[in-house]
């Protein structure tokens, strides 16, 4: 009886093309930053600004942060609202001075990895 086995030239393509697939998917796991209010270098008025976030994946609002890197250089924690979905994250920062500010995040997406950034954008 003869046995084929595939070739050897069909094989490695399969193979390499099943991992781009496997890779593809791992990636679009990690929560990427879609959009931000305030917008990156968008100036808004102040002193309470409302903030949200909206990401590619559902994140974990209790294991994630916000905060402000405030114009003199210190950092202010944000106390997030209730997730009302699961892609994005909401607060109020309130008795904001004019000047420039970063929002920092950090989010657990639903892969398990955490993401972090940066928005940075003025209070006039």
């Amino acid at each position: 009886m003869i046995r084929h086995r595939p070739s050897i030239r069909w094989q490695a393509p399969l193979l390499a093309a099943a991992a781009l697939v496997g890779a593809a998917g791992v990636a679009r796991a990690h929560a990427v930053l879609l959009e931000s209010k305030p917008a990156a270098k968008e100036t808004v008025p102040g002193p309470d600004v409302d903030v949200r976030l909206r990401f590619n994946v559902r994140v974990d609002a209790a294991r994630s942060r916000l905060s402000l890197l405030l114009p003199d250089q210190s950092v202010r924690e944000l106390s997030l609202d209730a997730q009302t979905e699961p892609q994005s994250l909401a607060c109020r920062a309130t008795g904001l001075k004019a000047g420039a500010h970063r929002l920092r995040w950090q989010v657990l997406a639903t892969d398990g990895h955490i993401t972090r950034g940066e928005v940075p954008f003025d209070v006039k």
